[in-house]
């Protein structure tokens, strides 16, 4: 009797266990359902996000435009004047030299990594298996006092000098919400190439049903969005190259 008793109790800890135990898949099903849910996202076409960026002391206004073709626009606004500094329509990327403030475009390299990028609209996570990635729970981790699950994220591989390179991103995601709150990615260019950047993510606000993150800082920059649009009227004509005046 008593073997039996210890037994059933041994049973009832290994049951209370695999019963509390999170798997990556169980943890991101969650986020995606708790952010909007998958229909949400899925059905959305393209966002609008309007805010400030901060680099260096200086604080500058910027518009950040996403669709689901993985076009994409990023406009600064400096002394009133609203300026376009880089472009993407989906086969064709560019920027402004910020030298001279001239339109250049990007090499084919530059290129071919923003095809990859931008499968990520409008979450990574998002129907992460048919994009080609996979997930990965390295366990728990405490960050700044905060419980998280801490999740690896392998993307597709970048060109780098002609070379594919891995392309991961560590996310730690508050046990309590089940969203992220920090992020942490090999630095690929800048001033700290080489280096791990890590990314705080906060001031979750709800926009049309489905939560974005207002506010995103790391040691290098902080934006901090005022307005976030869902499915913007956007002319397909901004994301093209500029014609040389």
């Amino acid at each position: 009797m008593k073997n039996l008793t210890t037994l059933l109790f041994v049973f009832t800890i290994l049951f209370s266990i695999s019963g509390n135990a999170q798997t990556a898949d169980e943890i991101i099903n969650t986020y995606i359902e708790n952010i909007g849910g998958k229909e949400k996202l899925e059905s959305l076409k393209g966002t609008k996000m309007s805010g400030n960026i901060k680099m260096q002391g200086v604080e500058i206004p910027i518009e950040l435009l996403f669709t689901n073709e993985g076009k994409q626009l990023v406009t600064l606004e400096i002394q009133g004047n609203k300026t376009d500094f880089m472009g993407f329509n989906g086969e064709v990327s560019w920027k402004r030299n910020m030298m001279n403030m001239k339109i250049e475009k990007n090499d084919n390299e530059t290129t071919e990594n923003l095809k990859k990028q931008a499968m990520e609209f409008p979450d990574p996570f998002l129907n992460y298996k048919k994009k080609g990635f996979s997930i990965e729970l390295i366990g728990k981790e405490t960050i700044d006092g905060t419980e998280t699950f801490k999740i690896k994220l392998t993307k597709k591989p970048l060109l780098e000098n002609g070379e594919l390179k891995p392309d991961t991103v560590y996310y730690y995601f508050d046990t309590e919400n089940f969203v992220p709150i920090v992020t942490e990615t090999m630095a690929k260019e800048g001033p700290t190439k080489g280096q791990m950047v890590k990314t705080t993510i906060s001031d979750y606000q709800e926009v049309d049903g489905i939560y974005f993150p207002f506010s995103n800082q790391n040691s290098l920059q902080t934006i901090e969005f005022k307005k976030i649009e869902l499915n913007p009227e956007v002319d397909p004509a901004v994301f093209e190259l500029p014609k040389s005046k």
